[in-house]
């Protein structure tokens, strides 16, 4: 069959159609995808239709796609050829071309093109928007992390108070032998706590603290307590000690505070849920095993946790440097007490020192003006615990 008999344009049905010169062809790849122009007639592999570029008319079920011309725009239907048993038209959800516009995907459903949102009642699973289904139970486990410890001293912490579950204990492959890895080599064994040896390197690329000393463990998160379980009396029936943290952003510091507290015997530590450092192996190891000891509460607000505690009889203390009233002048044995501490440069929120029961500072003698904050927490809470001894004593 010759060219002339294969042309487009109402070919019979099921035959191929392909361009009559080479200069119909080369015009039809140059030619817009506008009005009235057909980036490629009939003969093209597969069937495709000459509908302009960017609007491909669907393919019916049952039905070939026509070899018609091009259409007069995105709404217009081409002519069908007698070819055609469905005589598809393009419309304006059309399948994709291959310059990527929208339509309809192969299912028939529209496709997400630029521009487009998805349809039905709200965002489905799993899609930006859609609100998380929390687990049952989930509100009464919460944890404020800390699931790796680094450090030998907060291992071996980890393993003696038995105040959660220790996973696994990692050594770096060239250590030399102590008395306190043996200690933990020993717990872990009573304990049944799986023990690992890896290459220094490894070791290191595990690490997130500058000096683990060779030894991290992985273990659950810590338990996070209620600000109603932290007002209660110790078990020893001693009045609450809480230490609240109003900001203090740097892990080393956090550290050193809940080290301190817990030997000055803190009895709850408040945090801030937001702005301000949390439980990460560089607290961990900084706390030496503390975090192990001490129970622990995120406020939403810290403003919001001081009206609570005044509302409950605890008497709220706010350490700043400018306050009139000296540390050591404080008459505070007996009652439950909360010792509030700023952040490193800013010290206490101005609503903060709004809603202390008391403002005191620490006398200075020198010509430096201020105390790193982790300092200054470590001299309030012995002085509070110096009080109740002697008042315990008497």
């Amino acid at each position: 069959m010759s060219p002339a008999k294969r042309s487009s344009g109402g070919g019979s049905g099921g035959a191929r159609s392909a361009p009559a010169t080479g200069a119909r062809r080369g015009a039809a790849r140059t030619a817009p995808g506008g009005q009235g122009a057909s980036p490629r007639t009939g003969g093209t592999r597969g069937g495709k239709s000459g509908a302009p570029r960017g609007v491909a008319a669907p393919k019916p079920a049952g039905a070939r796609r026509n070899n018609s011309g091009p259409s007069a725009s995105s709404a217009a239907s081409p002519r069908s050829g007698p070819g055609s048993r469905g005589g598809a038209s393009a419309s304006r959800g059309a399948a994709p071309s291959r310059s990527g516009s929208p339509g309809r995907n192969a299912a028939g459903s529209p496709s997400r093109g630029p521009g487009r949102r998805p349809t039905g009642n709200g965002p489905a699973k799993g899609m930006r928007g859609a609100t998380p289904v929390r687990p049952a139970g989930e509100s009464a486990k919460r944890s404020l992390g800390g699931e790796q410890v680094e450090g030998r001293h907060a291992v071996l912490e980890l393993l003696l108070a038995g105040a959660r579950r220790p996973r696994e204990i990692i050594f770096a492959g060239d250590l030399d032998s102590a008395p306190i890895l043996d200690d933990i080599i020993d717990l872990a064994d009573e304990l049944k706590v799986p023990l690992r040896e890896i290459s220094r390197g490894k070791f290191e690329s595990l690490a997130r603290t500058d000096a683990p000393q060779g030894v991290l463990a992985m273990a659950a998160p810590l338990r996070e307590y209620d600000l109603d379980e932290l007002m209660q009396p110790a078990a020893d029936g001693s009045p609450a000690f809480l230490l609240l943290l109003d900001g203090v952003t740097d892990p080393g510091n956090l550290g050193a505070l809940l080290r301190s507290a817990e030997c000055a015997g803190v009895t709850g530590v408040i945090l801030p849920r937001h702005r301000a450092a949390h439980i990460t192996p560089t607290v961990t190891k900084s706390a030496q095993g503390a975090v192990e000891r001490l129970r622990m509460a995120t406020v939403p607000g810290i403003p919001t946790a001081l009206r609570t505690l005044h509302d409950n009889g605890v008497w709220t203390v706010g350490l700043e440097a400018a306050a009139d009233q000296s540390l050591f002048s404080l008459d505070l044995a007996t009652e439950p007490v909360a010792l509030v501490l700023g952040s490193e440069g800013a010290g206490l929120s101005a609503l903060t020192r709004k809603l202390c029961d008391a403002l005191v500072s620490i006398p200075l003698r020198g010509r430096l003006n201020s105390l790193n904050v982790s300092v200054a927490g470590a001299l309030a809470c012995f002085e509070i615990t110096r009080r109740r001894e002697a008042v315990r004593q008497q």
